[in-house]
């Protein structure tokens, strides 16, 4: 009874830290940020294009949730919009799979391809866009992505 109401409270509380609870409510985009590390530092692009290895990787983006950047093609550094991490079927964090090159959801088995497009349920839809651009010192900044899914044509 209410051991277990108060391990759900705490756990409330830690997903609700930092986040007033109006923003988890609001339909408003969220403002462009700068892209974080692992280490709460700024993403840079050079730094990332040489940590990745030409792989999809974490960093902390709008809202503080978790997105993965993309590496470029075509000799770009970086692709144009990143992807958020979130599965959506029930919201685990989709996993990238170097050796299969796809995006692999651990709870129920979802598989998203290289541009996050689901390729096997249960997810209902592709995982979330955001715009990438570089800010005028390189660092990668990330802003709500409102336009068609390009990805559904």
């Amino acid at each position: 009874g209410r051991r277990v109401a108060a391990a759900a409270a705490v756990a409330c509380a830690l997903l609700l830290k930092g986040r007033p609870v109006g923003a988890l409510m609001s339909t408003k985009p969220p403002k462009p940020v700068v892209a974080q590390d692992k280490n709460f530092q700024p993403v840079e692009v050079q730094s990332w294009v040489q940590a990745s290895k030409g792989q999809p990787d974490l960093v902390i983006g709008l809202r503080g949730d978790p997105y993965y950047l993309l590496p470029g093609q075509d000799g770009g550094a970086i692709r144009n919009f990143a992807l958020r991490a979130e599965c959506t079927h029930l919201g685990c964090l989709a996993n990238w799979n170097r050796v299969v090159n796809k995006f692999v959801c651990p709870c129920h088995g979802s598989e998203y391809d290289a541009q996050g497009s689901v390729i096997k349920g249960p997810a209902p839809k592709s995982l979330a866009l955001a715009h990438v651009e570089l800010t005028d010192s390189q660092k990668v900044r990330l802003s709500a992505w409102s336009e068609e899914d390009f990805r559904d044509g």
